[in-house]
């Protein structure tokens, strides 16, 4: 017995290229649709995480701000005597630039041959150490009335961890901290710079 094979007309062939071509051209339509659906959500996505950032950024800023008074109060009332000496200046957040350089200085306390230098941060970690060591390079450069001065730098944070600690001790950074009401200063190991 023989089997009978019907090979498509063209017509047949035609119209199945016709239909399989408007196919394609709904896909099209889709994907173009997904695509403009995916930059949609993708700018909003971008707007959500800017507006995330900024109010990061607040929380950052006010977290700091709170720390900065803290510190800044518990040094104007009353604890200037420590690196062995007694300070009877003390400035807050002070801005010297140049042409080339500036820095920000968060607390600075002087007496007739020395300042003491005062990063504060909320929380802060072992990589804000060469931060604080450059300070005391670029105040010499910054206020040239005391390049000749003794420096002493020390780094003030709502909590510090070991190894924080250990990195201040190392460098000669003083340690300024909270514990409870009160601001403990250690500054056995601290160094001129």
């Amino acid at each position: 017995m023989k089997t009978q094979q019907t090979v498509p007309t063209f017509d047949c062939v035609w119209v199945a290229l016709m239909e399989n071509r408007e196919q394609m051209k709904e896909t099209d339509r889709i994907v173009k649709e997904i695509a403009q659906l995916q930059k949609e959500n993708e700018r909003k996505y971008e707007e959500r995480m800017k507006k995330l950032d900024e109010r990061m950024g607040s929380w950052a800023n006010n977290h700091g701000f709170v720390a900065e008074e803290y510190f800044f109060n518990a040094f104007e009332r009353g604890q200037k005597d420590f690196f062995g000496e007694k300070f009877d200046n003390i400035k807050r957040n002070l801005k010297p630039c140049s042409k080339k350089l500036e820095d920000e200085y968060d607390i600075v306390m002087f007496n007739g041959s020395s300042a003491a230098i005062i990063e504060v941060k909320y929380k802060a970690h072992e990589n804000d150490i060469p931060k604080v060591l450059k300070k005391a390079d670029t105040f010499r450069i910054l206020c040239p009335d005391y390049k000749d001065f003794k420096i002493y730098l020390g780094l003030a944070t709502m909590a510090f961890y070991p190894k924080l600690e250990e990195e201040c001790i190392k460098n000669g950074i003083a340690i300024v901290k909270q514990v409870g009401d009160m601001v403990v200063i250690s500054d056995g190991h601290l160094k001129v710079y």
